[in-house]
């Protein structure tokens, strides 16, 4: 047992193929899948993916995430292969990662084996396939589909058609209005067991409370049928005159306390001024009538405005039939209505707070006495004896995508076989394949965070380029990371446009908006110190010319002030002065570009035969230090950095090296057999061009068989003079020639100007 909790076996024989600079387990069959769990976690490519961002089937990664974290680890890709191995009778079928599984491939030897074929089979005959021998993922993608034609479906959920009597299916549809509903597999909204005993017993409740004032009617209704609207009369106006009576036996008990009971003037001031409804809300917190010391309530007196129409109602509702006619009502006479519906407010107090008051109570007590709650009963345990077939399906779809899927999520998990086989497969991170600068480019992520992708990213030493893609006029919009393993980088660079084509075909226009700069190849590490010479030449001509171009501008338009008299804008500056010094040093420097030009071109003179060997050793002096550094980091490049940067955990250094480069980055190529036309009709002519460099090539080669003395030894009697170089090789061979004869030096006659040369030397 490894410290992970991962038991590692030697036991099992396993197979690798070496693939990216890393052996890669090879899983041959389903026994290799089944012993996943003796397989050393440092031998896997990957240790956790993402759930999201893969071209892979989100809900089989989510099942497979049996924690929810959004990741998949080693445990989890363990516990899904013993899983599956474990309901299949034979599980090299995973391999073929077929959609389709056949019933009689199930191992119903095992007690989940049998419910998931008797799953498998129910939902077959629901979805109208009885008999059917075997059973596609598409069968499962819809419960509402597979239940569409069921009444029972093993959920305990049951809909308001679930019985063939009418009377049951009314009573079920006034429980959905009642207590709400919850959706059936079917997708219709039904009713279970807890919301049955709710709404009974709601219907109970409520029963029993008209029963009490059944029982007693002339206490809890003393005035009929208009009980309910006097008492409600009275009960808005209750605590007015509770108020009223109490403030006027305050008053009666201290005459000073009557000008405060009946609000200060400053109180109205402040109502007065503003604009008054003709309810007068404002006052509503008022007394219900000026207060005088125990004095009543005079009923056709003035009122406080805010209260006039109820009290108005309750002199009609309550006073008249119960008082008769009079003009004021006193503190007893309130009383004694109080206690007139006391039955009643009591009786009120103990209504039950339930939803099914709106069926009325003579419907209320229909539902009770019609035995409807026994059928409804019987209907909700009917559907839950078929929990068992069809509370699987959820293992039924589970098997289906495991049995499609899982061996493509090892071969991209476990190893990154997909991956450095593009002929079969793309692995399952590649998004597509982004065309650009006549190269198409197979390895491309799909990127969510580009600020943190491009922190890591770059250390895989792979050229990556940022693109953003737009699609359906810019509704829609994603951001891939392409990898350049191929070709040159001359003209990627930011705003370039391309096109990418996504896993499922579709085109999206793509833009450069970053690039993490590597070698691509060694080719253009070859070429690259000579293109940067040609652009340090053609930037110092740009500057020389801009700089000439100023300065012609500023002479004619001096001219030209001149002409037309106008002043200068300002004293003229005095020409430079030649500083001898400068003159000096520029002579002294051209001295030693020459002689370290000469010295070269002699050693390469002086090859002979050997001078194409010079050639070649010339150029790698050039570009050799390039082409090493370039080599050293295509060398470097790995898959790792990219992934990690995605939310992946790769276990290895997953190499991309300049073969399978050139796999991932395909340049544009004539097909085989083309007929290329070299004409150009627009081409510029470059024969002018090619004779000068040819004449400059032979005129430079001349002047160095002179200046070396080639030309002399070819032609002797020609006459020509000596160069410098020639004149001091000869002196120095007389020199060792008088040293060897012990004899002293004699100066040549022809030659004048060798004895300053010699007496140099010496």
């Amino acid at each position: 047992m490894s410290k992970l909790g991962f038991k590692s076996s030697n036991h099992y024989r396993w197979s690798f193929f070496r693939a990216g600079g890393f052996d890669q387990v090879k899983l041959r069959n389903g026994e290799d899948i089944k012993h996943l769990a003796d397989l050393d976690p440092k031998l896997w490519a990957a240790l956790s993916c993402p759930t999201r961002g893969l071209h892979f089937d989100s809900r089989t990664l989510d099942l497979i995430d049996t924690d929810k974290d959004g990741r998949i680890r080693v445990p989890e890709i363990i516990a899904a292969a013993q899983w599956v191995c474990g309901l299949l009778k034979d599980p090299d079928s995973l391999l073929e990662g077929s959609p389709t599984l056949r019933l009689d491939a199930i191992n119903d030897s095992t007690d989940e084996g049998k419910r998931i074929l008797a799953s498998a089979k129910q939902v077959l005959t629901n979805l109208g396939k009885e008999g059917a021998t075997e059973i596609d993922v598409e069968d499962t993608l819809d419960n509402v589909r597979i239940f569409a034609k069921t009444r029972f479906n093993g959920d305990g959920i049951i809909p308001a058609d679930s019985s063939d009597d009418a009377a049951v299916n009314l009573v079920i549809a006034d429980c959905i209005i009642a207590c709400g509903s919850i959706l059936d597999r079917s997708g219709k909204p039904g009713i279970d067991s807890p919301r049955v005993a709710a709404f009974f017993a709601d219907l109970q409740a409520y029963s029993a409370w008209w029963k009490l004032a059944e029982d007693n009617p002339a206490a809890i209704w003393p005035m009929g049928e208009g009980t309910a609207a006097a008492f409600a009369a009275f009960d808005t106006l209750s605590g007015k005159l509770d108020d009223y009576f109490a403030r006027t036996r305050l008053a009666g008990y201290d005459a000073r306390a009557q000008a405060a009971l009946n609000r200060h003037e400053t109180e109205y001031l402040s109502i007065a001024a503003k604009d008054m409804a003709i309810t007068a809300d404002e006052v509503r917190g008022f007394p219900l009538a000026r207060i005088i010391a125990n004095q009543p309530l005079a009923l056709d007196g003035p009122l406080n405005p805010a209260w006039i129409l109820p009290m108005s109602r309750f002199v009609d509702a309550v006073v008249l039939p119960i008082l008769g006619a009079r003009a004021s009502l006193t503190e007893a006479d309130h009383l004694a209505i109080r206690e007139r519906f006391a039955g009643y407010a009591a009786w009120k107090a103990k209504k039950p707070v339930t939803a099914v008051e709106p069926l009325r109570l003579a419907r209320i007590r229909a539902i009770l006495s019609s035995g409807a709650k026994d059928a409804i009963d019987e209907l909700i345990a009917r559907d839950k004896s078929l929990e068992v077939e069809s509370g699987s399906i959820a293992s039924v779809d589970k098997l289906l995508r495991y049995h499609r899927d899982l061996y493509r999520l090892l071969i991209n998990f476990v190893s990154f076989r997909d991956f450095y086989d593009q002929d079969e497969n793309m692995a399952i991170f590649q998004a597509g394949t982004l065309y650009l600068d006549q190269r198409s480019c197979d390895f491309c992520v799909r990127v969510d965070d580009i600020a943190r992708h491009g922190v890591l990213a770059p250390l895989s030493r792979v050229y990556l380029a940022y693109c953003e893609c737009v699609r359906k006029g810019g509704a829609e919009k994603m951001t891939i990371v392409a990898a350049f393993t191929a070709g040159d980088a001359d003209n990627l660079m930011v705003g370039r446009n391309g096109v990418f084509y996504d896993r499922k075909n579709q085109d999206w226009d793509a833009t450069i908006i970053k690039v993490a700069e590597n070698p691509i190849s060694i080719r253009q590490a070859f070429l690259s110190p000579y293109k940067r010479v040609m652009r340090w030449i053609e930037d110092q001509i740009a500057k020389r010319a801009a700089a000439a171009d100023i300065a012609a501008t500023t002479s004619l338009t001096g001219a030209a002030d001149s002409a037309m008299g106008t002043p200068a804008a300002g004293p003229l500056k005095p020409k430079p002065k030649i500083d001898i010094g400068t003159v000096a040093a520029l002579g002294v420097a051209v001295g030693a570009i020459t002689t370290a030009m000469g010295l070269v071109l002699q050693a390469f003179l002086g090859l002979g035969m050997l001078m194409p060997l010079g050639i070649v050793a010339f150029i790698l002096l050039i570009s050799g230090p390039s082409m090493v550094i370039a080599w050293l980091k295509l060398r470097q490049r790995n898959l790792g950095p990219i992934l990690d940067a995605n939310g992946w955990a790769v276990n290895t250094r997953a190499k991309i090296n300049i073969p399978f480069g050139v796999r991932l980055t395909n340049v544009a190529k004539l097909p085989p057999g083309s007929y290329r036309d070299l004409r150009d009709p627009y081409a510029e002519s470059k024969q002018s061009r090619n004779w000068t460099i040819v004449v400059l090539l032979l005129l430079t080669f001349t002047w160095a068989l002179w200046y070396f003395g080639a030309l002399e030894r070819l032609a002797p009697d020609s006459g020509m003079p000596k160069s410098g170089w020639v004149l001091r090789q000869e002196a120095k061979a007389a020199l060792a020639k008088a040293a060897q004869a012990k004899l002293p030096a004699t100066q040549p006659t022809s030659q004048p100007a060798a004895s300053a040369i010699i007496i140099k030397v010496e």
